[in-house]
């Protein structure tokens, strides 16, 4: 099963995955402008798109797990993963800036004021760092340090999860079942990181 996967992955360009991934922008924009989000279509669509970040967050987070324990290789997508989610948590931070909130000055007020917005704040200027250098000419000008630069996908996906438990009101089952899985998901790194600590 693993070996047929991988045959039809390795047929598949990496611009086609960001064209399939990018295809819920126009429709939610749509849906938007169409009461297709209901009667808060900003913050629905606000929602939206960061919620799908954190899917796409979570989806890089398996490209390792599935290689190590199912023989399952999607390492040649991880970036296009990686740069996705970026993409999607920048419109998060667009519709929340431009469209929510509209003024700078509220939008700092939020940022220093409301503890999810701040920590969803930090995990944005940390992925910051890893989009710019999510390209080939990164890779070899950095060498061994590009590799320790992108551990700082692991805060920010603790980071997103507790913006989004946060966010939400009351007791949501969605949120906490994100941060379950991206725990697990780490926890599956520790033996491995142990191993590159201790040598």
């Amino acid at each position: 099963m693993a070996d047929r996967i991988n045959q039809v992955a390795r047929k598949v360009p990496t611009w086609a995955v960001y064209i399939v991934s990018l295809i819920p922008v126009p429709v939610l924009l749509y849906m938007a402008q169409t009461g297709g989000l209901g009667r808060e279509p900003i913050g629905a669509l606000e929602h939206k798109l960061g919620e799908i970040a954190l899917q796409l967050v979570i989806v890089g987070l398996c490209i390792s797990p599935l290689r190590r324990f199912a023989g399952v290789n999607l390492i040649r997508f991880r970036r296009a993963v990686g740069v996705l989610a970026f993409i999607y948590v920048l419109l998060h931070l667009l519709v929340w800036a431009v469209l929510d909130v509209q003024t700078l000055d509220r939008v700092i007020a939020d940022v220093i004021k409301r503890p999810y917005i701040t920590i969803g704040m930090a995990a944005f200027v940390l992925m910051v760092p890893l989009a710019l250098t999510s390209n080939n000419m990164s890779v070899r000008w950095l060498g061994p340090v590009w590799r320790r630069l992108h551990l700082l996908t692991y805060p920010i996906a603790i980071l997103a999860s507790v913006h989004f438990i946060w966010l939400s009101k009351g007791f949501q089952l969605e949120p906490l079942v994100y941060l379950s899985v991206i725990l697990g998901l780490l926890a599956l790194r520790v033996p491995a990181l142990v191993k590159k600590v201790a040598a």
